[in-house]
């Protein structure tokens, strides 16, 4: 059985959209892409890279797909993230009609959860999600993330589009491994831990023997 990991860069207050550039994704009027450039070192690059070493495929939304397929197939041999994405195959959730020309690219179809449920029961490598904040709420909905990379970047954006919004099923998660680089980025791995857990932490009610023993004690 295939898994599917969901790798994200994310700021403190939650926020995704456009880590990589100015242009990458400026919807909604978002004024601060790139907003993960001066933070990158040895550290972050190598956790970076660690996501990429086990065999994957990847599982884009539309408008990852197309800004992703702007850049790789472009970005030369020499860089080994490129060779990787460019070869493997690429799972789209498209609801359009265009084209996908970017090499091993397929669509998943009018019913992605279907589409991905298929794909989860089936053999091969384990399914990469990056950026596609849309997919990732319909995925976390339908409880088919199998766990989390997420890198937490120390700045706040203030608005933009957010790895957990509205909509979000409660879940626990469980912490699988950390490190923080030298710049203050917190690299973490989640697994899903089934639902939410409460408690309380108000003192509980006397027993009758203690209220009593209270009223002597007056």
């Amino acid at each position: 059985m295939r898994k599917v990991i969901a790798a994200t860069f994310v700021s403190l207050d939650g926020i995704m959209q456009a880590p990589g550039g100015p242009q990458e994704d400026p919807t909604g009027g978002f004024q601060h892409g790139g907003w993960t450039f001066h933070y990158f070192d040895e550290a972050t690059g190598k956790a970076l890279f660690e996501v990429f070493e086990k065999p994957f495929d990847l599982l884009l939304g539309r408008k990852t797909y197309d800004i992703f397929a702007a850049h790789w197939p472009h970005a030369g041999d020499d860089d080994p993230i490129a060779r990787q994405f460019n070869t493997i195959t690429k799972y789209v959730a498209t609801r359009g009609e265009g084209k996908l020309a970017w090499n091993n690219s397929r669509s998943l179809g009018p019913d992605v959860v279907a589409a991905i449920k298929q794909l989860k029961a089936g053999e091969g490598p384990d399914l990469l999600i990056q950026g596609s904040s849309d997919l990732i709420q319909t995925l976390l909905s339908n409880g088919l993330i199998d766990e989390f990379s997420i890198l937490t970047f120390p700045l706040l954006l203030g608005g933009g589009k957010k790895l957990f919004g509205d909509g979000t099923i409660p879940l626990a998660m469980k912490l699988l491994r950390t490190q923080i680089s030298p710049t203050g980025v917190i690299m973490a791995t989640y697994q899903p831990d089934g639902p939410v857990k409460t408690g309380s932490f108000a003192l509980p009610d006397p027993s009758e023997e203690e209220v009593e023993r209270r009223k002597r004690l007056d």
